[in-house]
């Protein structure tokens, strides 16, 4: 539980052109939740205002109001933040306890005011996931409030927005499938492909699905014309206006030949029918061919994201 004198808390976060009646500078009020609904009842409307952008928060919060943190091995309840300044909301937080504090886009000054009231109400950090440019603040000013020392994972990943959606041309052989609950052990088998492909430690079989960030979403895979399934693409739910495209796996036998391109744009085609207003995904730039399908389809970069781990000060 948050102490009773925190879950409304006044820090000095932000400066800006407004002024109060007396002539100085307004500041900015964090508060402070750990009640998903109160946080949303606060924050919705903002995050909703660039569903894109805030991808990850409208996400979370949609999760853990629907499954609870226990569903996610969180051993203390989440932290909600939100930035309010002249009745407004400017910026919002979360964090999954133990796991990273994920702000919405901050400026050098919000960063600051944030590392300062969440040193002083003794939040331990062990990292800070956002745009690059957020957390590069934040963890510089984390550093200068508490001397833990922040290291870049080398994992850096590029957010893209879908502009117009472009078929592949050419466009291979077949046809996208969307799997259904009857289709649950083909869908186990792609998403546990997928995970060991890039290096996440989850095991994923019946016993374990309902407790994945797999089980949220939806699957369409790319048959030949023969019925072979060559190539997977995942979408969440729609969320705040926005849907994100997650999970996107061909086998590396069967790469080259346009298959992720074709079931990525089938998704993303998709996720506009059911109503999105922006469709996002993720894709690691260490990897210039996911990155260059994605732009043919008609995807353009929003901001780079990182994340920052911190050690704890030397002794």
């Amino acid at each position: 539980m948050l102490p009773d004198d925190v879950q409304t808390t006044e820090g000095d976060t932000t400066r800006g052109d407004r002024r109060r009646p007396g002539g100085g500078p307004e500041v900015g009020r964090w508060r402070l939740t750990e009640d998903v609904d109160e946080y949303l009842a606060r924050a919705g409307g903002f995050l909703r205002s660039r569903p894109g952008r805030h991808v990850m928060q409208l996400t979370w919060a949609a999760r853990l109001r629907a499954r609870g943190a226990e569903a996610f091995g969180c051993t203390e309840a989440p932290v909600f933040g939100v930035l309010e300044r002249a009745g407004e909301v400017e910026a919002a937080f979360h964090q999954l306890r133990p796991r990273a504090v994920a702000p919405t886009p901050l400026t050098p000054e919000q960063a600051d005011g944030l590392a300062a009231h969440l040193a002083a109400l003794g939040h331990p950090l062990p990292a800070v996931s956002a745009d690059h440019d957020t957390a590069t603040a934040f963890a510089e000013a984390w550093q200068r409030r508490t001397g833990a020392v922040p290291a870049l994972r080398a994992t850096r990943l590029c957010l893209y927005g879908l502009g117009t959606l472009t078929p592949p041309d050419p466009h291979p052989a077949g046809r996208a499938r969307l799997l259904g609950d009857e289709d649950l052990e083909e869908v186990m088998y792609w998403c546990g492909e997928f995970a060991a492909a890039v290096g996440e430690d989850v095991t994923i079989d019946a016993g374990t699905w309902a407790g994945t960030r797999y089980a949220d979403k939806r699957y369409m895979v790319w048959e030949t014309p023969d019925g072979d399934a060559v190539s997977v693409a995942g979408m969440n739910p729609l969320i705040g206006g926005q849907v994100q495209v997650d999970v996107v796996y061909t086998p590396a036998h069967l790469r080259g030949r346009g298959y992720a391109a074709a079931v990525t744009a089938e998704v993303s085609r998709a996720a506009l029918a059911a109503g999105a207003r922006e469709v996002v995904l993720f894709a690691d730039l260490a990897n210039p061919t996911s990155n260059a399908v994605y732009r043919r389809l008609g995807y353009r970069p929003l901001t780079e994201w990182s994340t920052y781990d911190f050690a704890p000060a030397a002794a």
